[in-house]
């Protein structure tokens, strides 16, 4: 049957792929044909996601990304590859006037440093295929809206939606398309924490026109479109997915 949304023959990169919407892709993905790679540094939950990974010829590599010693060694362990989902990220709320050059490094580290050094490691080493894909996961916080005590993590997103933009321009003699996944809330272990109540989240997702938060596989739905040859002539797009939160 006609799918111009198929991965197959393709293979497919998805770091932080042990949660939420990084183990979404990766399964949505190997149900799309793909043969997938997944990464993130908890062994154990990584192992989980791969358990649910239909078909076969598929990797999983355990990789923390605060190290640039890491991402070589992932890089070395990669064949090549036809996309690649950037996913994996860390959050720190803190009030502005508290942040701290090291929890500002921190943060860069993993959500931009990481991601743009793997990409431009895997393009120098012609391990990113010709007309291949480059999905970067960011968020509506930075490059669309801000919370309180969001700065550094906007700032991050901020930082690698405007990377992407430039890498679109700069790889598309390569016909390498790079976009960029911008979430607003959804359904993950992220925005359940001790500080706010069930309560507080039903009030949140009424300022939604949906009324209700995402879920982790309508985000990876979008990452399929981009790794597909549905895409072939989108590239230096930011596409949001939030519910409509930011037409209010």
């Amino acid at each position: 049957m006609y799918n111009p949304f198929s991965l197959e023959n393709k293979t497919v990169l998805v770091t932080g792929a042990s949660s939420g919407i990084g183990k979404a892709i990766a399964i949505e993905c190997s149900k799309m044909g793909a043969s997938v790679i997944i990464t993130g540094r908890n062994e154990e939950r990584l192992n989980q996601t791969f358990e649910y990974l239909e078909g076969s010829n598929h990797k999983q590599i355990i990789c923390d990304f605060h190290s640039e010693e890491n991402i070589q060694a992932l890089s070395n362990q990669l064949p090549a590859l036809s996309g690649i989902v950037h996913v994996a990220g860390i959050v720190k709320t803190l009030p502005f006037q508290f942040v701290s050059s090291n929890e500002l490094t921190n943060i860069f580290d993993v959500n931009f440093l990481a991601p743009t050094l793997l990409s431009q490691t895997l393009i120098k080493t012609k391990k990113i295929s010709k007309e291949a894909s480059i999905v970067f996961i960011s968020s509506i916080d930075g490059p669309v809206i801000t919370h309180i005590g969001n700065s550094m993590y906007a700032a991050s997103k901020g930082a690698i939606t405007a990377m992407a933009k430039n890498m679109a321009v700069d790889l598309a003699s390569k016909q390498i398309r790079v976009n960029c996944i911008l979430p607003g809330t959804t359904e993950t272990s992220m925005i359940y924490t001790d500080s706010i109540t069930q309560e507080q989240l039903d009030l949140d997702m009424k300022l939604h026109p949906l009324k209700r938060y995402g879920k982790p596989e309508e985000i990876a739905y979008a990452a399929i479109y981009f790794l597909s040859d549905a895409s072939a002539w989108t590239t230096g797009a930011n596409l949001i997915i939030d519910g409509g939160f930011t037409l209010l």
